[in-house]
């Protein structure tokens, strides 16, 4: 009762802000040049089609949904090993390595990062399944056609664009970094 009595003020004023930023956007469309509209409905128009391609393709699930599949074991060893939800994927020679931290921690977790698994790549490839669109998903793909989505934290993060500038010669290539 406490919460809903000291959160109610301050809903109006939430509901202004919202409101303001929505007619910000309408008055940015309207004052814009030709131009800017027809790069603003392109832009748009490409969001769309990504996110169609995301659903289309899976990658808005974290694996194909097959427990007995390569992707879904490796998945539940890997999330055995930290209980903490953010990773590291390091690509090296001939292996892709994944780290995280031992156990949940707010500050400097890149200074306690421990690999966690190792995938040789005869097991496995890393692919952006997403060429054509800027996104921030990336997959693993194992041999056996099981896949696990991994999404990095910006749209175009340093292994895609590794990824864009090694494209792969055949399917069974091993990954270098």
């Amino acid at each position: 009762m406490l919460g809903a009595v000291l959160v109610a003020p301050l809903m109006p004023i939430a509901m202004l802000f919202s409101l303001l930023a929505s007619g910000e956007e309408v008055l940015k469309r309207l004052l814009s040049t030709k131009e800017e509209r027809e790069r603003a409905r392109a832009a748009d128009l490409d969001i769309k089609r990504r996110d169609e391609a995301i659903i289309e393709l899976g990658l808005d699930k974290t694996f194909d949904g097959d427990w007995h599949g390569a992707a879904a074991q490796f998945l539940l060893r890997w999330y055995s090993h930290s209980s903490h939800h953010q990773r590291f994927v390091v690509l090296a020679q001939g292996r892709i390595l994944l780290a995280a931290p031992p156990k949940r921690v707010s500050i400097r977790r890149e200074d306690r990062m421990l690999v966690v698994a190792e995938i040789p790549a005869g097991e496995a490839v890393l692919e952006d399944p997403l060429p054509a669109h800027e996104s921030n998903k990336l997959r693993i793909r194992f041999t056996d056609g099981s896949w696990l989505v991994l999404t990095t934290e910006e749209m175009r993060s340093d292994l895609h664009k590794y990824l864009m500038r090694h494209p792969r010669a055949d399917e069974d290539r091993s990954i270098e970094a």
